[in-house]
Order: structure tokens, then C-alpha cells, then sequence
């Protein structure tokens, strides 16, 4: 019998679950499951104290081991050096643009960031930082990402609501070129489909409260990045405001990183048969889901993902505009109205009240968030019984 050993590398599901269960090794009662370490101070000073990105446990504002847990088994699969989680997604974008931008900073944006990342970059105008907004057109992004002066880049894998797949490697060589810092909000495509940092990516961050934690019961954001960033000054950043994930959370988040797999396969099977099936309803005007083959990000999306996996969430215009759509969530059964995404449940969200209500009109407008326009978060329920609904709501109309 041969003893050579396999050198396939791990899978990601694998590489998870061990990081999660091996993560606490001198515990000497060692747990298979990371406990919830329920404290905020710790025994500080003494001379045998466990140490993290070199400082000893002090306080859970800082550090603390349930965090610490889930901070490396994102940054496992994220392909990173280090990882922050926060308590929010919009938590860690604050803290990680506070931390590295200041006044004069040019900062260059997709216009179809998420409503909240929008709102947040227009404020930050006020204390002197330029903001340029480009897009959805991945070479316009590129073309103002390569300016001279540029400090930041932000776009997302796949943007909400419209569902542009951004041309990462392209955007991350002009982004190079002006020697900026590229960041990617990688929530809608999570690394089963996508690690932005492969491909030339300087920082990913996560709504973990979406598909990496993936039960609607928790919420949470993360940063992974180089040390030199995440590890020193995002980490002083973090202790500073205050933006630290409680352990609950963290202990939380890390249970839905071991059915990431399995959940996004899931996810993406289910839309694609949702997106094909809304293509074709005479109650609907236009359906946007980059797995459909006359949909403008299909040959990126093709070359960036996995074979035939699109992503979970399918957006859609309900011909008769705003009373219709709101008839249409009355009519749902199954799928329930809500403006989250990513989790076992399949929600429609209405973004014009929703992710976008912050917004002014004629700035929505331009973005193409009508009244018309809903967005879909296909679950993990079988997608016949999800075409059900949705065909008997629509055929209401």
C-alpha cells in the first residue's frame, strides 16, 4: 500500500474546520467548539500571558480568544495575513476609512456602492477628503483608480442592487499604478466564489452579518489585509472607537463559517433557476443576475467565479412600478419582505426604502434604483416551492 501523502491542497470547508476546533490547542480540556469567553478583562499583568499579534490579553475591547478564533479563520479563507472583526459591517468600513484617510485624500468609488458605504463617503467630504465616484463600467472605475494623487479605491465584487461584477484584477492594476490602497467588499460573493486578495486586492471586507455567518441572527463586519494595515493600525483604530465584535457574535459567525460551502452551492443553484424563471414572467420588465448569458457581467463574472455559481441574490423591475411592487410583497407568502441578505430565508427588499432610502431621489434615479426595482435573496428552500410563490404573486398582479 502507498504512503505517499496527497499534496492537494485543503478545501475550504476543511481548512474552517480545523482552523475553528485546533484554534484553542493549550486548553486543557480541549473543546471541539471554541467556547464564548464571556469576559472583558483579563488577568493582566502576568509574566505566562497568551499573546496576540505580539500584546498580551488585557481587555476584550482589544483582543479576545472567541474573536481572535473567528479573526483566523477568516483570514484562512480570505488568503490574507490578518483579519479584524467588528460589530457591524458598516463598523468595519468606518473605522478601516477613518484610519486611513485624511484630509485631501482622493478617494475613488463605484457609484453603486451600498446605500450606507454612499452616505458614510459623503460625510467624510466634509472633513476634506475628495470623493470621486465612477462606474458601474469596471474601466471607468480603473481609468479614475489610475489618477496620480489617488489614495483609495472602493468597490464591491458584486454591487447591490443592480449586481455589476467588477473587473477586481483590472481595477487592482490601476490601482497599482497610482499606488493606492484597493478594498473590496467582497459580501455578495464571499471567498467560495471570489478572494479579491488573489488578485491583487490590498483589503477585503465583509458583512458577516450576510452569507459568512448566513442564519439572520447575528451581525458583524470584518477587514483582512496585510499585518502591516490589520494588525497595527486598523487594530488601533478598532480599540479607539470602540468598533470591537462581541464574543457572542464572533462565537456565532464562526458556526456559519463551517456551512459556508455548502450554503453558498446552495444559494447559487437556487438563483440561477429563479433568475431563468423571472426572465421569462411577462409581469416583469428586467431581471439583473450575472448568471444569465445576456447580462453585461456575465463574461466577467465567468472568468472570476467558480463554473456555473453567480452568487444568491437575483434583482428584478415589476412592470406598474411602485403600487404593483408593493402589491407583490403583500401577495408573498414564502418569500418574506425584508432588507437583509444571505441567510436560509428568502427576502425581497424594496431598496428605495431600503439600502438606498438615504439617498436623494434624482441620486437613485441616476443609479437606476426606480421605484419598479426589487431585490431578491434566494434561500436554501427548494427552489420549485420558491417559484411557487413568486409566480402566484406575480400572476395576482
Amino acid at each position: 500500500m502507498s504512503t505517499r501523502r496527497d499534496s492537494r491542497e485543503k478545501g475550504p470547508t476543511t481548512k474552517v474546520i480545523q482552523a475553528l476546533s485546533s484554534a484553542l490547542g493549550s486548553d486543557p480540556y480541549a473543546p471541539i467548539v471554541t467556547p464564548i469567553y464571556r469576559t472583558a478583562p483579563f488577568m493582566f499583568p502576568r509574566e505566562d500571558s497568551p499573546m496576540i499579534r505580539g500584546r498580551p490579553y488585557k481587555y476584550s475591547r482589544e483582543d479576545n480568544p472567541t474573536i481572535v478564533t473567528l479573526e483566523k479563520a477568516i483570514t484562512i479563507l480570505e488568503e490574507g495575513e490578518d483579519t479584524l472583526v467588528f460589530n457591524t459591517g458598516m463598523a468595519a468600513i468606518s473605522t478601516l476609512l477613518f484610519a486611513l484617510l485624511g484630509p485631501g485624500d482622493r478617494v475613488v468609488a463605484t457609484r453603486e456602492a451600498y446605500g450606507s458605504t454612499l452616505h458614510l463617503l459623503k460625510e467624510l467630504e466634509r472633513w476634506g477628503v475628495k470623493v470621486v465616484l465612477a462606474g458601474p463600467d469596471s474601466g471607468d472605475i480603473a481609468s479614475e483608480a489610475s489618477k496620480p494623487g489617488t489614495k483609495l479605491v472602493f468597490v464591491e465584487t458584486i454591487t447591490n442592487p443592480l449586481l455589476h461584477v467588477t473587473d477586481v484584477p483590472e481595477v487592482a492594476k490601476a490601482a497599482r499604478e497610482s499606488g493606492a490602497i484597493l478594498v473590496v467588499d467582497n459580501t455578495f460573493a464571499t471567498p467560495i466564489l471570489f478572494r479579491p486578495l488573489r488578485h491583487g486586492a490590498t483589503l477585503v471586507v465583509h458583512s458577516l452579518t450576510k452569507y459568512m455567518a448566513g442564519h439572520n441572527d447575528v451581525m458583524g463586519g470584518s477587514v483582512t489585509g496585510p499585518a502591516s494595515i490589520v494588525s497595527d493600525r486598523l487594530w488601533e483604530w478598532r480599540k479607539i472607537m470602540g468598533t470591537t465584535m462581541d464574543p457572542e457574535q464572533a462565537f456565532l459567525v464562526a458556526r456559519g463559517l463551517k456551512t459556508l460551502e455548502i450554503r453558498v452551492k446552495r444559494h447559487c443553484e437556487n438563483a440561477l433557476k429563479i433568475a431563468e424563471f423571472l426572465a421569462e414572467h411577462p409581469k416583469i420588465r428586467e431581471v439583473y443576475y450575472p448568471g444569465l448569458p445576456g447580462n453585461p457581467s456575465h463574461s466577467v463574472a465567468k472568468r472570476l467565479f467558480p463554473s456555473g455559481m453567480y452568487g444568491g441574490v437575483v434583482s428584478f423591475r415589476v412592470r406598474g412600478g411602485r403600487n404593483e411592487v408593493l402589491k407583490l410583497m403583500r401577495r408573498l407568502t414564502l418569500v418574506k419582505p425584508s432588507p437583509s441578505l444571505g441567510a436560509p430565508e428568502s427576502l425581497l427588499a424594496y431598496p428605495v426604502e431600503s439600502s438606498h432610502s438615504s439617498l436623494s431621489p434624482e441620486e437613485r434615479k441616476a443609479l437606476g434604483i426606480t421605484e419598479d426595482l426589487v431585490r431578491l435573496s434566494v434561500g436554501l428552500e427548494n427552489y420549485e416551492d420558491i417559484i411557487e410563490d413568486l409566480d402566484q404573486a406575480l400572476s395576482a398582479l
